[in-house]
């Protein structure tokens, strides 16, 4: 089990917290040498995991403190401080026993089942990453979670060490691939994007009368995170956005915003949606 985060950060930590109990033989923890690139890492693909057996013991107990693991991941989301750690910790093993790569997206949580995949945005820059937690941590203040440093690079939040983010637990089906929202297809409503410049530029005699009504933000196999992400729409514009949950008949919940009658009123919520992390919403029509 990790102990890193109440390690490093203050002059007045002992020895024994810093060393990790003598098992890390750098006392602070600190980024490679260089520059390091992440462009060219593959984003990783949520699959069903077996929960690990190392690191899922409930409780378990950090500097006498107990902490509890959650039963399952599904519709987990939150916002918090998110930190990194790096070469002090490279090549050590994580709390489910793998080998912790500082140069992979991974990731450290208090509570989460090992095992977890999860959607990790930076709220200052709207930049994401999907991270899979594979140990324990932080136990530093009151941090919510702890990126690979690779990560924080995809983050670009590395040189500061802090970042503001919202974390989203991605939990696919035993035997169900994972695909992100935007790439999911949609039947009904039906996504129309070939319209897209038709309708914005103005329809000729030979398009169809048929125009984008609403945005679809998610596409979610667990209802309880379709409503999630509805809380947090009106968490954050209050009654001025009209928002949906719609069952599809291949099971998932997805979240529209609308009905727009004019397109500039739905462009301008598109260009709101995104300004305030909401990522890119999908133009989407609804068909009687």
């Amino acid at each position: 089990m990790s102990t890193r985060h109440v390690l490093g950060h203050d002059d007045d930590i002992d020895f024994d917290k810093a060393s990790g109990g003598g098992r890390y033989s750098i006392l602070q923890d600190h980024a490679p040498s260089g520059d390091v690139k992440v462009d060219h890492l593959p984003d990783l693909v949520p699959k069903w995991e077996a929960k690990s057996r190392g690191g899922n013991k409930n409780p378990y107990e950090v500097w006498g403190k107990k902490y509890w693991v959650m039963d399952s991941a599904k519709g987990y989301t939150a916002e918090g401080t998110a930190s990194w750690y790096g070469k002090k910790f490279h090549g050590h093993k994580t709390s489910n026993g793998e080998i912790y790569d500082m140069y992979a997206f991974s990731a450290a949580h208090k509570s989460l089942p090992l095992p977890t995949y999860l959607k990790v945005t930076n709220l200052d820059n709207n930049r994401s990453v999907i991270v899979r937690v594979n140990d324990r941590g932080p136990f530093h203040g009151d941090r919510l979670i702890d990126l690979s440093y690779a990560a924080a690079v995809r983050l670009d939040y590395h040189k500061k060490g802090l970042a503001r983010v919202r974390i989203e637990a991605i939990t696919p089906a035993k035997g169900e691939s994972y695909a992100a929202a935007d790439d999911i297809p949609v039947e009904t409503p039906q996504a129309l994007p070939n319209k897209a410049s038709a309708v914005s530029k103005g329809a000729d005699a030979s398009t169809p009368d048929l125009v984008f009504t609403h945005l679809q933000l998610g596409a979610f196999s667990s209802e309880a995170s379709a409503e999630t992400l509805k809380r947090r729409l009106f968490e954050t514009f209050d009654t001025s956005v009209r928002v949906e949950v719609s069952k599809q008949g291949d099971g998932l919940y997805k979240v529209l915003v609308g009905p727009y009658k004019e397109i500039e009123e739905l462009q301008k919520w598109q260009g709101k949606l995104q300004e305030s992390g909401f990522g890119s919403p999908v133009r989407v029509a609804l068909v009687p």
